[in-house]
């Protein structure tokens, strides 16, 4: 749980630091200085992990116009039953799980009580798991207009519910979530500043491990980010 925690950019001996909040107003903390996104590993030799420049990770996403006529929610089924069908609870429910910093009592059905998790879009930290939402760091929607080619079914619920990757979904404050609703970093970036590096580099991550482009606006977005984000990296693994 704890290095879930870390991988969004919260180093582990500040956890205990953390006020117990629901709400909360923005984060004035510094920039991070070495922020990464890990999404598992990078195509290298012998299987090395390669964490790119952030730059170079952005160069390497294929630039598209979005096309959105035909969208709809439930083309990318979730959520599934999750990693674990035997223990009741869904995918949405195993990220809660696994992102908490203090574990909640689970009962029959997955009934989630107690726990507590940080929610990196507005840093807070969130003791009812009912104020969570489990967000699709690229919205599915985003996901339908930057498709390259037509995914089948199977791919789209694989997205919807990939655990493969520890960034592809994230428990956040359900007043961030849906403040951010099926917006690009063109159009919206988290409340808490000191995550924009770590944001910046998770999308481009997902994006490029499920092989999605950007439109113009969303690809100067990112380099914009990227210039103030010059130690940043992006690791990732293409999904399978």
């Amino acid at each position: 749980m704890i290095k879930n925690l870390m991988r969004r950019g919260l180093p582990a001996l500040a956890l205990a630091a953390l006020p117990l909040l629901t709400t909360g107003a923005p984060s004035a903390h510094a920039e991070p200085s070495l922020p990464t996104a890990h999404l598992a590993t990078a195509p290298g030799p012998a299987g090395a992990r390669v964490p790119l420049p952030l730059f170079e990770a952005i160069d390497r996403i294929p630039v598209a116009d979005e096309q959105r006529a035909g969208y709809k929610r439930d083309l990318y089924k979730h959520w599934n039953r999750g990693l674990m069908p035997s223990d009741g609870c869904d995918t949405r429910k195993e990220v809660i799980l696994s992102e908490a910093v203090h574990a909640p009592q689970v009962a029959a059905g997955c009934k989630l009580t107690g726990g507590s998790w940080r929610s990196a879009y507005d840093d807070v930290v969130v003791t009812d798991a009912a104020r969570l939402d489990v967000d699709h760091f690229v919205p599915l929607a985003e996901v339908y207009d930057s498709e390259q080619t037509t995914w089948s079914a199977a791919r789209r619920e694989a997205y919807a519910n990939d655990q493969g990757s520890p960034d592809t979904l994230i428990a956040v404050s359900a007043a961030s979530n849906r403040s951010k609703a099926d917006k690009d970093p063109a159009e919206w970036m988290p409340s808490d500043g000191s995550y924009h590096c770590t944001y910046a580099a998770t999308w481009v991550g997902t994006k490029l491990r499920w092989d999605l482009a950007v439109d113009e606006a969303e690809r100067q977005a990112l380099l914009g980010l990227a210039e103030d984000c010059p130690s940043t990296t992006v690791v990732y693994e293409p999904a399978p």
